[in-house]
């Protein structure tokens, strides 16, 4: 034992003389750092994306201009020189439009650029049980993304997130944060050193992330129609999409081109092999069910209740106004038009169609005028007839109906001066009409109205406002005459006779029946326009009306002019002028006595013709009736033309052609053609082809069958 305890005493004292024996001391090297003998635990590398969509499709301009913002550096930097913050946010369709499928896919695609880790934070902005993340619960559920000790975590937010933001310090790592609800909500989440890319989606538009910190917008828009099919191609395959084309166009169309709703679609045809896509085209193409057969598993693939996201974070004003918005049937509103709608103040409305914008529930789709897609429009319809009443729905629908009235009367009288004025109701409070400020201006409100004014008469007289039924129709007259809308013209015109019929008024009956047979006129059906204007002259006599028994006679005389008749058309022209003249009606007159004048020069009484013209451009002179004077130096330029004047025929349809140009396209093309054929006579076939060129364009555009034979001129002319 004791030698034992002698040889241990030995070795020891001979570690000591080697260690004694070394260059250093045990006190320098003391001086020195330690390593440290046995190593931490290595860094936490995140790795928290969603899995992708196998089958995701199109965006490939967004997807382009994300990674144009990756690459995208500082001049003469490095590509990660700079933080860069992107909000996709949705520009139409904001529910179900794709912004988190779009950011998880683009985010896969580029993983491999950011090797210190990928985060994702679904910051709960719009669910339905309100409970949005609160900046705190995010910062922390981020620092547990990288294994931060509890010990290590400050009680303050503010010292929370700059412990988040010295975690990314010098890092690569890309973060994901979904949902958002506004911009303070990301603020904090935001790294304060160059390296890191953060995309955030919303249905919201985060201007003050864009304004304070630089952030680039994305914008997510509907899917285009290719990418909508390829998108159902991809779902259910080619074979099954090529079996049945028209029921994918109607399943796309009725979808609205929405991901979301394409994908339940789909997933129905999917899950359903016996299910054809014509059966599943006929379900959704019942609007009032549309949102019941595209109703998931879940609220996340329910479309009502992800639209039910963002319409209950609305203020009550705005979700009243959006409410009614899915009582109007046209394809967009004006800010005007909306006020009237609600019912509430001019000062009111925009802060109203600002909330619902942001809230992407809304797009300004042009400067001042707004529109939801289809589905939207759906949802926005079956939330007003739950939440408001009958009486609340039907008062609503009656303002917008006088809103248009109103408006497109004032614009009527502005685009022709001598109309028939309407003795209408007053409008309901709360209505704000428009009133364009002269005829240009007016000829531009309708042009923007149009689709909205053809829609407000199907719904009018689908809801039992027969009155606002054949008024508006009967306003719209004018317009779209001058423009050649044809089809819509007998449309609205067969809508005004259905509702004076049902009305059971003479003398609205009257002038629906003279409407229809106009326009039964204009497009070359003497027939069943004659049949109309005899329904309404037996119904003037009967009320002893001479100006509307005038209107009819004027409008026989058409009828015989175009089918050569000219000595007939003579005598129904003299039995309106009389008529007129006994009822002081001078732009009857006007008109009469230029009909009289284009009769007689057809029947080769040029001098006698010119007198007659000449009388009416007078009267249409002093009462500013720009379109009886264009109608009558067309005339006298017939009259030229017919008698080899042909200088003086060409300056008087030019003046003609001057004045057409900006209130009726289809005699505007008339008038060209006529002038073509002067010039032809001239043999100035240069002058002739460009004339009857410019006439074919219009009347081509405008479907009118008087194509035909300006293009057999050309033809002629080019032989």
């Amino acid at each position: 034992m004791e030698q034992l305890d002698l040889d241990r005493w030995h070795a020891s004292y001979r570690k000591l003389e080697i260690l004694l024996a070394d260059r250093g001391t045990l006190t320098e090297r003391a001086a020195k750092p330690r390593r440290p003998t046995r190593r931490g635990p290595a860094p936490v590398v995140p790795a928290q994306l969603p899995a992708d969509v196998v089958t995701f499709t199109g965006r490939s301009h967004q997807i382009g201009e994300l990674d144009e913002l990756l690459s995208a550096g500082p001049a003469g930097g490095a590509a990660h020189a700079r933080p860069s913050t992107v909000v996709i946010s949705a520009i139409d369709g904001t529910a179900g439009v794709g912004k988190t499928a779009l950011a998880v896919h683009w985010a896969h695609r580029v993983v491999d650029r950011f090797s210190d880790g990928q985060l994702y934070l679904n910051l709960r902005g719009f669910d339905p049980d309100g409970n949005a993340m609160n900046p705190h619960e995010a910062v922390g559920n981020l620092l547990d993304a990288f294994h931060v000790e509890p010990h290590r975590i400050p009680a303050s937010l503010d010292a929370q997130a700059a412990l988040y933001r010295s975690l990314l310090a010098g890092k690569r790592v890309l973060i994901l944060l979904d949902n958002a609800r506004d911009s303070d909500q990301v603020r904090q989440l935001l790294p304060g050193t160059p390296g890191c890319f953060v995309m955030v989606t919303s249905r919201n538009l985060l201007t003050g992330l864009v304004a304070a910190n630089g952030a680039h917008s994305v914008t997510l828009d509907l899917l285009s129609y290719d990418e909508a099919h390829r998108f159902v191609t991809h779902r259910l395959g080619a074979d099954r999409t090529i079996a049945e084309p028209e029921a994918v166009k109607a399943i796309i169309t009725a979808c609205a081109r929405l991901p979301l709703a394409l994908a339940l679609a789909t997933a129905h045809a999917a899950t359903r092999p016996t299910l054809t896509l014509g059966m599943l085209a006929e379900a959704l193409a019942d609007r009032r069910h549309r949102l019941e057969t595209l109703a998931g598993d879940a609220p996340s693939t329910d479309i009502e209740a992800v639209f039910s996201w963002s319409y209950h974070t609305l203020t009550a004003s705005g979700a009243r106004l959006f409410r009614h918005l899915g009582l109007h049937v046209g394809p967009d509103i004006s800010a005007s038009a909306a006020t009237s709608l609600a019912g509430v103040s001019v000062s009111s409305v925009g802060p109203l169609l600002a909330e619902l914008t942001l809230a992407n529930l809304l797009v300004e789709n042009a400067p001042g005028r707004y529109a939801f897609h289809d589905l939207l429009r759906v949802y926005a319809a079956k939330t007003a007839a739950a939440e408001e009443s009958d009486e609340q729905r039907r008062r609503a629908t009656r303002r917008m109906l006088d809103h248009l009235l109103h408006s497109a009367h004032t614009a009527a009288l502005l685009v022709q001066p001598t109309r028939e004025r309407l003795e209408l109701a007053p409008f309901e409070p709360g209505v704000s009409p428009e009133n364009p400020a002269g005829q240009v201006a007016a000829m531009a409100w309708f042009t923007s109205e149009l689709p909205v004014l053809l829609a407000a008469v199907n719904q009018a007289a689908t809801t039992g406002f027969d009155v606002h039924t054949w008024q508006l129709a009967w306003v719209l007259t004018d317009f779209l005459e001058r423009r050649g809308h044809w089809r819509d013209w007998t449309t609205v015109a067969q809508a005004a006779v259905a509702a004076a019929d049902r009305l059971g008024d003479p003398a609205v009956q009257s002038r629906s029946y003279r409407l229809l047979g106009y326009s039964y006129i204009r497009q070359g059906q003497f027939d069943e326009g004659l049949t109309q204007l005899q329904r309404a002259l037996v119904l003037y006599q009967q009320l002893g009306d001479l100006t509307g028994q005038a209107y009819i006679h004027l409008a026989f005389t058409g009828i015989r002019e175009r089918v050569g008749r000219y000595a007939d058309g003579l005598h129904h022209a003299r039995q309106a002028l009389d008529l007129y003249q006994e009822t002081a009606h001078v732009a009857g007159q006007g008109n009469a006595l230029n009909s009289i004048g284009w009769c007689l020069a057809h029947l080769g009484r040029h001098e006698e013709a010119l007198s007659y013209c000449r009388k009416a451009l007078g009267l249409h002179q002093e009462m500013n009736n720009r379109y009886g004077q264009a109608q009558t130096w067309d005339s006298i330029g017939f009259i030229h033309h017919d008698a080899g004047h042909h200088p003086e025929a060409v300056a008087c349809y030019l003046r003609a052609i001057e004045q057409y140009r900006e209130l009726d396209r289809f005699e505007e093309a008339d008038t060209l053609v006529r002038l073509g054929d002067t010039y032809d006579e001239m043999k100035n076939a240069t002058a002739a082809q460009e004339a009857w060129e410019a006439a074919l364009v219009i009347l081509e555009d405008i479907g009118h069958p008087n194509a035909v034979p300006a293009r057999a001129k050309l033809e002629t002319l080019a032989r």
